[in-house]
């Protein structure tokens, strides 16, 4: 008797703590849906895929595109209205907002990794990302050509002299991102000792380059690029022509809930397909190479 007792109270807490570590998530995403009412996740630090423009709207590509899936989600589920609600949260806090039920799908800029599908379910991809680095544009001429791997031909890139002269240069990196673990993987591997200074965004990690704290910032190519191109320090800075990595983003969403992932990838799929890809493509990043076409299409999935 006493161990059923013991045993229906185990099993009674262990529900109670799961249901307390899911929030106010209840149903599925598809059942709130249907009621009406969505709530997108986006950052407000990650232009030009998500941002918060002057007017305090969400802005950028991932918001482009995820527009079109609500709008496509809408149509498949033939609701009449669907009241969207986007929720701004912080990089660190992303994941657990959508365990906890606070959102329901993440707009955001996130790299598809095995330790983060133990926290989310993924969409099919959504952008060709990858790390890159940025510079100062008065950085050294030979600081660039090892970073870009060219004048390397007898030799690996970041080799004999080249890691010499890293050596003697600070790295920025913002913290948590997956360019962090790359680069101190390499700088393992490379045996190139050298200070790196975590930042906790990439305005900070510019700024630490621009006020000469640090020599190269590494990070999501697309990001540095934008920050690059726009904003008064622009002239300033300087991307190397380079990924050092291919890292597919997604949009993210709750472990376990396949219907709505199903609705998600049916809705990006039709948008590939389509060709309307390009034309956001186009807005935010100028005309996409055959390359990237090349990207969507490979990813789209047939009904």
């Amino acid at each position: 008797m006493r161990t059923g007792i013991a045993t229906c109270t185990v099993a009674v807490l262990a529900a109670t703590s799961l249901t307390l570590a899911q929030g106010t998530r209840t149903g599925t995403t598809v059942d709130r849906i249907r009621d009406g009412h969505l709530r997108l996740g986006y950052r407000t630090d990650a232009r030009p895929f998500s941002y918060k423009n002057e007017a305090g709207q969400a802005a950028g590509y991932s918001i482009a595109v995820c527009r079109k899936v609500t709008d496509s989600v809408k149509g498949d589920l033939h609701l009449g209205s669907l009241a969207v609600e986007w929720v701004p949260v912080s990089f660190e806090e992303r994941f657990r907002a959508l365990q906890e039920g606070r959102i329901d799908l993440l707009c955001g800029a996130d790299t598809v990794t095995l330790a983060r599908r133990a926290e989310a379910a993924f969409s099919i991809p959504v952008f060709p990302g990858g790390i890159g680095a940025l510079v100062r544009a008065d950085a050294p001429a030979r600081l660039r050509d090892v970073l870009a791997g060219r004048g390397q031909v007898l030799q690996p890139v970041w080799r004999a002299s080249a890691g010499q002269l890293l050596q003697s240069k600070a790295f920025s990196v913002v913290a948590g991102t997956t360019a962090e673990k790359w680069l101190a993987q390499r700088m393992t591997d490379l045996e190139v000792i050298a200070p790196v200074v975590p930042v906790d965004g990439y305005e900070a990690g510019i700024r630490a380059v621009l006020d000469r704290k640090a020599d190269v910032l590494f990070g999501e190519r697309a990001i540095l690029l934008d920050a690059a191109r726009r904003g008064p320090s622009a002239r300033d800075l300087s991307v190397i022509d380079r990924l050092f990595t291919n890292e597919p983003l997604a949009f993210a969403m709750v472990k376990g809930d396949d219907d709505l992932r199903l609705l998600v990838d049916g809705a990006l799929s039709r948008l590939y397909r389509s060709g309307e890809i390009g034309m956001l493509y186009a807005d935010v990043f100028g005309e996409p190479d055959e390359n990237a076409l090349t990207f969507f299409r490979w990813n789209a999935l047939p009904d």
